[in-house]
């Protein structure tokens, strides 16, 4: 097709990235290893970790794993927020060929025995204070090894003793839990001090990654993503980032602040995998709501990329002490998971001098698939332009092309997208156009220049804070509550995270209040996905064949 918008692009970006130099995502990683062996690699709670420390601590890891029996392929849970032993359990089982299973560690048990039972997960590295929520669910999935870890682990002598201790006893943030067959992680690593990695053949058509997405349904499935396809994007987001690397010294170790969690798409490319590629030093935020504690951190350090959505950017930003951390090295800022919104990127502009540069992908692209220039200062309310070895299409209903200018569905194209959804070939084909485009759901326009701007969502998804709320899987739940009769949740404006789920309910009990069903969910959902407001009525929107009409809630919201 012609790519048009490449007469777009910023100097010294390619059109194409070479994604064929490394046959398997653990090639790249391992050349990071030692090219960059003596510099930090990461930063949580001032405890350093070198690029050589990560190498060999995963290497001992992958070698217990690989001593447990696991086969190659097998899929390996982690349940972690972002601590030191998260990109160790992360390069381990890359580097022990098995598949990575990211789980939100906020899920509740619901939320989690389906994902393990959907991805036929053998194995799970988790910090004990969720593993109250894997006890209650282990004996329904097929999970055979448990690997606890703890705060302290990496934090060295007294210092992870006292930090376990106020954990524990201080703060309560440990429920207690009762896994007979689980190692602790210290205890691994001790037992694999004389074990060897053995190096599995991978190529390129290999799974790395099992990352768990909504899809069409609200059904949470699994985006098949390679070794090609994290590696392709690695290299796409090095190149497009290229006009502001290429400013600095080569031997200078750039720092990331690494505020997003490390199981969502943005962090896992954006942060892990594209700092491993550039030798940066991470910055890991293990609890990033906490604004406050946050910006301590952020002072810490001379601070030089700094990815996150809309409502992290607002966060800070009201935060009156953010001022007083020092941007003068601050280079890039990108925003994505959400749109970004033009009075927090003015506002952000002027605190810091520095844009906030809006990109857009999906778990299906790895994620990244268009982004505005780093080098641009004025906000465009775009998503920018097709990274490169990419192309972008505007679909009418039909998978057919429309014109520039004319709305249609986002479809995207290159070596980034997914190799399919795990064990869900109807799901696949439905999202995929015969030509080899994801479809992505969005409603966007394309401009001559070749940027797009999204104008509104075909599917009915929800977006809180930048992570993806499916309405049919909270009513699926909210409608088992045996005082609903029906019910229909949409997402209305919120200035704190974009969205918020708002849920419609027909009472089959009078007696149900709000109250109630707001304890229901709460026992029910992750806390991004609870509903903040609940309505209650005595009918509810349907189409001739019964249909509940969400849009019609949707409008009613728009014109109140």
């Amino acid at each position: 097709m012609d790519k048009f918008w490449l007469q777009s692009y910023p100097k010294g970006v390619p059109a194409e990235i070479d994604f064929t130099q490394y046959d398997s995502l653990v090639e790249l990683l391992e050349e990071s290893f030692r090219k960059y062996a003596d510099r930090h690699a990461y930063v949580c709670m001032d405890k350093f970790l070198t690029y050589a420390e990560v190498d060999t601590l995963s290497q001992k890891l992958g070698a217990w794993l690989q001593g447990t029996g696991l086969q190659k392929g097998a899929r390996v849970a982690l349940m972690m927020p972002n601590v030191l032993q998260y990109p160790v359990a992360l390069a381990a089982v890359l580097r022990a060929g098995y598949v990575v299973v990211n789980v939100n560690p906020l899920y509740k048990p619901r939320e989690l025995q389906h994902q393990l039972v959907d991805s036929g997960a053998e194995a799970i590295i988790i910090l004990e204070n969720f593993a109250t929520t894997l006890e209650k669910i282990i004996v329904s999935t097929q999970i055979k090894h448990v690997v606890v870890a703890t705060m302290g682990d990496m934090l060295g002598g007294l210092k992870g003793l006292l930090v376990n201790f106020v954990v524990r006893h201080v703060k309560k943030m440990v429920p207690a839990f009762s896994l007979p067959q689980a190692v602790s992680f210290k205890d691994v690593l001790a037992q694999a001090a004389h074990m060897h990695l053995q190096r599995p053949l991978l190529g390129p058509q290999d799974i790395a990654f099992l990352q768990y997405t909504g899809g069409t349904t609200g059904t949470a499935k699994g985006a098949m993503l390679t070794h090609r396809n994290i590696v392709a994007n690695i290299l796409q987001n090095e190149a497009w980032i290229w006009p502001v690397l290429r400013k600095e010294p080569p031997d200078k170790t750039l720092n990331f602040v690494c505020a997003l969690p490390l199981y969502h798409i943005f962090a896992l490319t954006a942060c892990c995998m594209l700092g491993t590629r550039l030798g940066v030093m991470n910055i890991l935020i293990p609890n990033p709501r906490d604004i406050p504690s946050l910006v301590k951190e952020l002072m810490k350090y001379k601070i030089n990329l700094l990815p996150a959505v809309n409502t992290l950017y607002n966060g800070l930003l009201n935060n009156p002490d953010f001022a007083k951390v020092d941007f003068s090295e601050l280079k890039l800022c990108n925003g994505g998971g959400m749109a970004v919104q033009q009075v927090v990127n003015d506002r952000w502009r002027v605190v810091t001098g520095c844009s906030i540069i809006e990109g857009y992908g999906l778990s299906e692209t790895s994620p990244v698939a268009t982004s505005n220039p780093v080098e641009t200062t004025e906000f465009s309310g775009t998503i920018g332009l097709p990274v490169p070895s990419t192309e972008v299409m505007i679909l009418d209903s039909n998978d057919n092309e429309v014109a520039l200018g004319l709305s249609g569905e986002i479809a995207i194209r290159g070596p980034q997208v997914m190799a399919g959804y795990w064990n869900n070939p109807a799901e696949t084909a439905q999202a995929m156009t015969a030509d080899g485009f994801f479809k992505t759901g969005d409603i966007g326009v394309m401009d001559a220049r070749g940027y797009t701007r999204i104008v509104d969502r075909k599917k009915d998804m929800i977006l809180v804070s930048g992570f993806n709320v499916y309405p049919s899987e909270i009513e699926n739940v909210v409608a088992g509550h045996p005082g609903v009769l029906e019910c229909a949740c949409i997402g209305v404006p919120d200035e704190h995270t974009g969205e918020a789920v708002k849920l419609f309910v027909v009472r089959r009990d009078p007696a149900l209040t709000a109250e109630a069903l707001m304890a229901f969910c709460k026992e029910q959902f992750t806390g991004y996905k609870k509903p903040k407001m609940i309505e209650f009525r005595t009918e509810l929107p349907k189409s001739n064949v019964g249909k509940i009409l969400r849009r019609e809630l949707r409008d009613e919201i728009k014109t109140t």
